[in-house]
């Protein structure tokens, strides 16, 4: 084998040991999940039997994931740094195993709009955290108060927006593909992003 097969073979060993013991199970519960008998279990774990794709295909299988995750390796861009929007106050960091999916981080000074016309409503999921301060969260026909260390996660089609309450707050967002895309036409609309997710 190369450097590099040796590489991966290691990881994938390791990678079906973490996983069984994260669920909490031995050698012989899993054996008996992916049908193998425990000694050969062990010595996959151990790299004293080969790695036969049929083998590792049934792992996945018992181990709750797919044949990818499983032997997927580590990517180069490991550190993502972030794209700042001056203009609305945000830095934004894409997903990688997620296509589509950014991680949105704002400071805010303001409080939510008044004028419930200036709610948001698009398709998509929304999650949210305050890292400080606290933030008012207009969804719907409710108004809650979101404190430090406290989350919110909620489907777009309600109309929402968010701002800060009692002075400044920051939040950390992420939005999935189509919440991204319901922010952008907004902002392409002309409508106010300070105040809305």
């Amino acid at each position: 084998m190369t450097q590099g097969a040796d590489e991966l073979d290691s990881l994938v060993r390791k990678r079906i040991r973490a996983l069984r013991v994260a669920q909490g199970w031995s050698l012989e519960e899993l054996a008996v999940r992916a049908g193998l008998s425990q000694s050969t279990l062990s010595r996959i774990e151990n790299g004293q039997r080969r790695l036969a794709l049929d083998q590792l295909v049934t792992l996945a299988r018992a181990l709750d994931t797919t044949l990818d995750q499983l032997v997927e390796t580590a990517a180069d861009d490991v550190v993502r740094h972030p794209v700042v929007d001056t203009a609305h106050g945000l830095m934004r960091w894409p997903v990688r195993a997620e296509p589509g999916m950014t991680v949105v981080r704002r400071h805010m000074t303001d409080p939510p709009p008044d004028d419930p016309s200036r709610m948001r409503a698009h398709p998509g999921r929304e999650w949210l955290v305050v890292l400080s301060g606290t933030a008012t969260l207009l969804l719907g026909n409710r108004r809650l108060r979101v404190e430090t260390d406290q989350a919110a996660e909620f489907p777009t089609m309600l109309p929402h927006a968010i701002g800060a309450e009692g002075g400044p707050c920051e939040i950390l967002g992420i939005f999935d593909r189509d919440a991204r895309r319901g922010h952008e036409r907004g902002d392409e609309a002309g409508q106010d992003a300070s105040a809305a997710t």
